[in-house]
Parts: C-alpha cells; structure tokens; sequence
C-alpha cells in the first residue's frame, strides 16, 4: 500500500486497565514511528469502558483506521474491537472473539490442550466458590504457578514453592479477577515467539534475573536479559517457531501475536499463553524479533496497518 492510501489513523492507547501505563508507552511509540513514515496518525487517549463514551470518541476523529495499542482488559479482550467493528473501522490485530478467547487463559489452555499442544497440567478457580470454605485441593504438586484468568504483564501472578503460602498467592490472584489459574511450574528456558502474517518470527530467550519474569523484570531496564535469537539447535527451534504458530492460529489470531513458552529440560514446548497485542516500543520483544529478519520498527508499524486494510477483505 502506499502511505497515502491509510488515510487518517488513530492511534488507540492508554485504556482503563492495570497495563494502562506499558500501553501509553506502547501508543507513543507507535505514533511516532507512524508519523516518521509520512502517515496522518493521530494518538487517541481511551479513558473509560463505556461504549457510548468511546463511539462519540473514535467518531470526533473522522478516521479511516484505527492501530490498537491497548494492553489488558478491554484492550486485548474484544471489547474495543467489537467497539471499532460497530462504527466500521478496520483495525489492527485480531478480531473480537480471537481477542477474546487469547485474554481468557482457562478458556485458551483449554483449546491449546485440545489442539494437542503441551501445555501444564492446571486446575482452576471461581471467586464465589472459593470464598465459601476457603478450601484448595492441590492435586499439582510444588512448585506451582497462581495467577489471574485475564490478566497480562504477570500482574497478580505468584510462583510458589510451600503449600501453605499457596492461600496467600490465590486471595493475590483473586484481587485482580473473578476466575484465576493454578498451573504446575515448568522448569526449563523461558522463551517468546512473535507470529507476524501467518509466520513464525526468530525464537527469543528471556533470562530474568528476578525468579521470574515479573511486572518489574519486564518493565525496568537492566533487569533481563534477552538472548535475540535464542541459541537452540535448530530442530528445537523450529519445534517451538511451530508451537506458537500453532496456538495463534487455534485461537483464530490475525496480523500478529507472542506467545510464551517454558521449553523443558527435555526439550518440550510447554505454551504459557499468546498474547494478541504484543509491546509495541522498539525495545519490546516482538519488534526485537522483527528486526532480525530486516524488518525495523517503523516497517512492522506500517506492516500491521496494512494487514487492517488486508483483514477487510477477507
């Protein structure tokens, strides 16, 4: 496409989530690199979840696209997206239900598992439920990783090693969602893998030097390593490129997505979760992944708004 044919774009950040800050962030970045390459980009602040709010919103900006930089709920949840397909406005990343069922980890882990992909074994729990005895059967063993059902950036998410700090890990969980997950732990590499256009991008290595790689360890600089690309034999790699191609695609995800996975001491692809809206700064993994291959941050920016325009058609 040439640049003229994008029209006006806005650029959706912020949003009324926890992530909200990493989006603004994420928004910023992709505004510039937009702005850099000639497009008539405009960054739209989302302040609430109210749909008629945010319809009167998007419309007061006269667009011809929109570029989705929102992270977490309503964001990544097919809330903005079911939004933006109401007033007809093509828009990057996947669609509403894709969206929706990739932030739902019980409901992803479930269709991962069904797809025959190895995922941990897990059990999971309902707020209500719990709060009437207090009582977890953990039939997993320790350690054991506790965490919210649509949460991103690890918030609310505990590692635990002794049976009686798991109460304390579930009420953490249980302060940022309704439903939350309590998946064996995985030990082995901890790695990521971009999908952009329907193809697997260079595998990347996160070595955190927390225990894991929590809010802090992937938001402040010089707390991680990351090893671009991962140093895998090549067979491997190609086997964990797959298994992320695999889970976008079972989810019904479009445009791009990174999903996590704990590569075992036996060389198996344990897939964490795919997250359908990816950091968007040119530090974040998926354009780090990108620029291997010739692709700069500016070019993934408008590569993703193409495929907007590319998804109307299909």
């Amino acid at each position: 496409m040439e640049i003229k044919d994008f029209g006006r774009v806005g650029v959706l950040m912020g949003g009324p989530s926890s992530e909200r800050e990493i989006s603004l962030k994420s928004g910023k970045a992709v505004l510039s690199a937009l702005k850099e390459s000639g497009v008539e980009a405009v960054g739209i602040d989302i302040l609430t979840d109210n749909k008629e709010e945010n319809i009167r919103l998007l419309n007061s900006f006269d667009l011809d696209c929109a570029f989705v930089a929102l992270h977490g709920r309503f964001g990544e949840d097919g809330s903005i997206q079911e939004i933006l397909e109401e007033v007809d406005l093509p828009y990057t990343g996947s669609g509403v239900e894709a969206s929706r069922l990739a932030m739902d980890k019980i409901g992803a882990l479930k269709v991962f598992k069904a797809g025959k992909l190895y995922v941990p074994r897990s059990q999971f729990l309902e707020k209500g439920l719990y709060n009437k005895n207090k009582k977890f059967k953990n039939e997993l063993g320790l350690p054991v990783v506790v965490k919210p059902a649509n949460h991103g950036s690890s918030i609310g998410l505990s590692i635990v090693d002794l049976e009686q700090e798991i109460p304390a890990a579930i009420e953490l969980a249980f302060q940022f969602d309704q439903r939350i997950v309590i998946e064996q732990y995985i030990s082995g590499r901890e790695l990521t893998v971009g999908v952009l256009d329907e193809k697997p991008l260079p595998v990347i290595e996160i070595v955190p030097k927390h225990k894991f790689f929590d809010f802090e360890a992937k938001y402040q600089a010089g707390l991680t390593d990351y090893i671009v690309p991962a140093i895998l034999e090549p067979e491997i790699a190609k086997k964990v490129q797959q298994a992320a191609l695999q889970a976008h695609q079972l989810l019904g995800c479009f445009g791009c997505s990174r999903t996590d996975i704990i590569l075992s001491k036996d060389n198996l692809p344990f897939v964490l979760e795919t997250n359908t809206i990816p950091g968007m700064t040119a530090t974040s993994l998926l354009p780090k992944a990108a620029r291997i291959l010739g692709i700069d941050f500016n070019r993934l920016c408008l590569k993703l708004l193409e495929l907007a325009y590319e998804k109307t058609k299909v």
